[in-house]
């Protein structure tokens, strides 16, 4: 017999659909309800965030670790992205998480499998232009992990915020009964939004990646003195990531219900920005009401 990894003695681990649903059905007939953090794995304080949020509107949690390929485009980094299984797992264990569902691709998609979930608005600005067929993959993903776990509430975080916005659009258009919840960003000590991908870094770029948070920390300044025009408040972004030698993919200020392009604030809105550091693409944003 395979010897056991040490946190596989209190984390169940799940590697098939109809094993989760069993896991999930059971635990819905005693009556307990179900919470969901669907990841990619590389876990850190954010995903935990997510975990206690799920705690607190759930009996039982599940967390899902699963690398999509359908998400990443030909040129991305599906190849590359960091899968440390037993940290995630061993993190998992610390949180309290109930179980982990962690197929493997051939699990999640046929090898012949031609249906997609695709959301037709709030998927196409932002990133969704950026990265053709991003979306797609998303929610096709999410759709199938709502289907295997079958919770009923899902916690996602906001640095994804566009993300959130599809995956609600989308549980709301099918009927899908899951609440999906968004949670706050979390941020190292220094303004850094946390990201998996942060591993990616170099300590320069890393240190000049910041200018995002203190871009975003201007505006925030800027709209609470009573700035409600969208260029002057993207402008500082922009010219922060400018100066510390990043590369904007954008800075737009967009209506946080349908994510239309906005001149002036006067309804809640997201300032969402993407910028490479090097080769690693950043993401952030923050919510003006």
């Amino acid at each position: 017999m395979a010897r056991r990894a040490r946190w596989e003695r209190f984390v169940e681990i799940i590697r098939t659909i109809a094993d989760m649903q069993r896991l999930s059905q059971g635990w819905r007939r005693a009556g307990q309800r179900v919470g969901c953090v669907p990841t990619m794995g590389a876990l850190h304080e954010g995903h935990l965030s997510l975990v206690r949020e799920a705690r607190r509107r759930a009996d039982r949690v599940v967390v899902t670790i699963f690398v999509n390929p359908t998400q990443f485009g030909p040129k991305e980094d599906f190849g590359k992205y960091p899968r440390p299984f037993e940290c995630d797992c061993a993190l998992c264990e610390q949180e309290g998480v109930d179980a982990v569902f962690a197929p493997e691709p051939a699990v999640m998609y046929a090898p012949d499998a031609t249906t997609w979930v695709v959301e037709e608005k709030l998927s196409q600005p932002l990133c969704g232009e950026r990265r053709p067929g991003h979306f797609r993959g998303v929610t096709t993903v999410v759709a199938k992990l709502f289907n295997a776990v079958l919770p009923d509430v899902a916690v996602f975080g906001q640095k994804d915020a566009q993300q959130v916005l599809v995956l609600q659009r989308m549980a709301r258009d099918l009927n899908f009964p899951v609440e999906v919840v968004v949670a706050p960003i979390v941020r190292e000590a220094d303004g850094l939004a946390m990201s998996s991908r942060n591993v990616y870094l170099s300590e320069d770029e890393r240190t000049r990646a910041l200018a995002i948070s203190r871009g975003l920390e201007q505006a925030r300044q800027a709209y609470a003195a009573g700035e409600r025009r969208a260029e002057r408040l993207c402008a500082p972004l922009r010219a922060a990531i400018g100066t510390a030698c990043g590369r904007v993919d954008y800075v737009e200020l967009r209506s946080r219900e349908t994510l239309e392009l906005l001149t002036t604030v006067d309804h809640p809105a997201v300032l969402a920005v993407a910028a490479f550091f090097g080769a690693t693409r950043l993401i952030d944003n923050i919510f003006l009401d």
